[in-house]
C-alpha cells in the first residue's frame, strides 16, 4: 500500500494534468452535429464542422467574388438546380493543462524565502480554431438535417469544399478554376 502511494505520488507530480481537451473527429476530419453542442455560444442548428487551417475568409470571398462584402452571412451557391444558402463562423477550442510538477517547486522555493522561477508556466495553452458551416435552402430549411432531400449532396459539397480549402495555396487561382 505504501508503495502504491508512493508511485501515484510520483506520478501526479511529474505530469501535466489536462483541464481541457479540444476534441479530435474519430474516423473523419470533420463531424456534422448542433453548433450548441460544440460550443455553447453557438445557435441550435446542424453544422458541417471542420478544423482549420487558415484564412477561410480570403478562400470564401475569392471563391465566390464577393468583393469583402457579406463574407461568410448566406453565400448562395447551387446544387441541382437549387440555389443554398453557405455561412460560416469560427470557434476556438483549447487544450489546457496544468504543469504539476512547476507548481511545487515554486512553493517549495517560496517556503524556503525564494522567489518563484515557474509563475508564469504553472498552465499551458493550445488553441485550435475550428470552422463551421452552416447550409440553408430558398424555405429556410437546414440542408443537413436528416429529413432534407439534399442532405446526401450538400455535405459531399461540403467535403470538397473543405478539401478545395485545405489544398489551395493561392486564393487568387480559384478565379480561374472552374465554378461547381
Amino acid at each position: 500500500m505504501k508503495k502504491l502511494i508512493i508511485l501515484l505520488l510520483a506520478i501526479a507530480t511529474t505530469s501535466c494534468i489536462p483541464v481541457s481537451i479540444a476534441p479530435k473527429f474519430k474516423n473523419q476530419d470533420y463531424k456534422i452535429m448542433l453548433a450548441k453542442k460544440f460550443q455553447r455560444k453557438m445557435p441550435r442548428e446542424m453544422s458541417f464542422i471542420f478544423k482549420d487551417a487558415n484564412e477561410f475568409y480570403q478562400y470564401i470571398n475569392k471563391k465566390y467574388q464577393l468583393n469583402n462584402i457579406d463574407v461568410g452571412i448566406n453565400v448562395p451557391f447551387q446544387i441541382d438546380g437549387q440555389t443554398l444558402y453557405l455561412s460560416y463562423r469560427e470557434a476556438e477550442r483549447t487544450d489546457k493543462s496544468i504543469n504539476l510538477p512547476l507548481v511545487a517547486i515554486d512553493a517549495k522555493r517560496e517556503s524556503n524565502g525564494n522567489s518563484p522561477l515557474f509563475e508564469d508556466n504553472y498552465s499551458s495553452r493550445t488553441g485550435h480554431w475550428y470552422i463551421i458551416l452552416t447550409v440553408y435552402d430558398e424555405n429556410i430549411k437546414n440542408c443537413l438535417k436528416d429529413n432534407h432531400s439534399l442532405k446526401a449532396k450538400t455535405i459531399q459539397y461540403l467535403k470538397n469544399l473543405k478539401q478545395e480549402y485545405l489544398t489551395t495555396q493561392n486564393y487568387e487561382a480559384l478565379l480561374f478554376t472552374k465554378k461547381s
